[in-house]
């Protein structure tokens, strides 16, 4: 049985997570979904997810009365994903 690393697993998942984001901001601008993002709407993904871990979540709490947009979904989802990244590294530390 070959070894398989829970971390790899994350690492990869939080990676098609970040590709799912910068595909929806495209499908959000009226983009053609061509499967594959171009870097532009990949560093738009990027400066959403820094600023839903700064203070996004936050404003938009999950027991609110309106349901989260697409987007919002996804970036809480990949919030999720790199709080277990974390977790994953602090046990290996200690």
């Amino acid at each position: 049985m070959a070894y398989s690393d829970e971390l790899d697993a994350v690492l990869e998942a939080e990676q098609a997570l970040r590709r799912l984001i910068a595909l929806q901001i495209a499908q959000e601008q009226g983009e053609p979904n061509g499967g594959s993002p171009s870097q532009f709407h990949v560093q738009a993904a990027d400066a959403a997810i820094e600023a839903w871990c700064e203070d996004g979540e936050d404003d938009h709490d999950a027991r609110a009365f309106r349901p989260l947009t697409p987007l919002q979904a996804l970036l809480s989802e990949h919030r999720a994903l790199c709080d277990r990244i974390l977790d994953i590294r602090d046990r290996r530390l200690s």
